[in-house]
């Protein structure tokens, strides 16, 4: 898909000139570094979802430490746009906490935290998703894919950034058609106890500060250290997360 047909047709869907080109951004973002299950096949996903083009986020409470976010109906990926702005253009004196509720899709969570490393900030982020992770042992979902995402500022302008899904696979990649449906359990084949508990830990903690639809808690620091460059040195050339996938 071109990046024209793209803006086409998420314009179709009644979103203003910003929203588009905020995600436009995103899913060639996700195509780059190879995530296509969240790149332009997300468009046909978007359509087929009630979309509301008017709703904008808020932010309901806004304090040093802390900030909650309402999503207010519109897509996360504007929602995580707009706090990520709005955090760069006013980065806290040491640490915040930001919690959005009703968010939802995020995306892919390392653009979100590689932008504001970028910006000189570590970050983290995770977000919950509808229930698609089984417990290890069968049964029906629990818990969602709940991601999990680090990024790293370095002076050598390289932040590391860590994007990790609890899934064996992920919802993307289904509507990718790059995996069946009942691939989507907890990643780890005998060790999978260990996704499944990150999946279920990450699930309650967004959910015991976001509420019971899904959201996103961020948190984002000035950095004390510069430790990356040191890791690169020791890694001796070899590709790290969050690199340029090779080409």
């Amino acid at each position: 898909m071109t990046r024209e047909e793209a803006r086409t047709r998420l314009a179709a869907l009644g979103l203003d000139e910003d929203a588009v080109a905020a995600l436009v951004a995103h899913f060639e973002d996700a195509e780059r570094r190879g995530k296509t299950g969240h790149g332009f096949s997300r468009i046909a996903w978007l359509e087929s979802c009630d979309v509301n083009p008017r709703a904008r986020p808020s932010r309901v409470v806004a304090e040093e430490g802390f900030e909650r976010w309402d999503g207010g109906g519109a897509l996360g990926y504007l929602v995580l746009e707009e706090i990520v702005r709005e955090t760069l253009s006013n980065p806290p004196t040491r640490a915040r906490l930001v919690v959005a509720e009703r968010c939802f899709p995020s995306g892919v969570l390392g653009y979100w935290v590689r932008r504001l490393a970028e910006g000189g900030l570590v970050a983290v982020l995770t977000a919950t998703s509808p229930r698609r992770l089984p417990h290890p042992e069968g049964g029906p979902p629990l818990t969602g894919t709940n991601p999990l995402a680090l990024a790293i500022p370095s002076s050598d302008a390289q932040p590391l950034v860590t994007d990790v899904s609890m899934g064996a696979v992920t919802y993307g990649d289904v509507l990718a058609g790059r995996a069946r449906p009942e691939e989507l359990k907890p990643f780890g084949g005998e060790q999978a106890h260990k996704a499944f508990a990150l999946a279920v830990g990450l699930e309650l903690f967004v959910s015991a500060l976001a509420g019971e639809e899904h959201g996103a808690v961020l948190f984002v620091a000035r950095p004390e250290h510069d430790p990356v460059p040191a890791l690169r040195t020791l890694a001796y050339g070899l590709r790290l997360p969050g690199d340029e996938p090779a080409r």
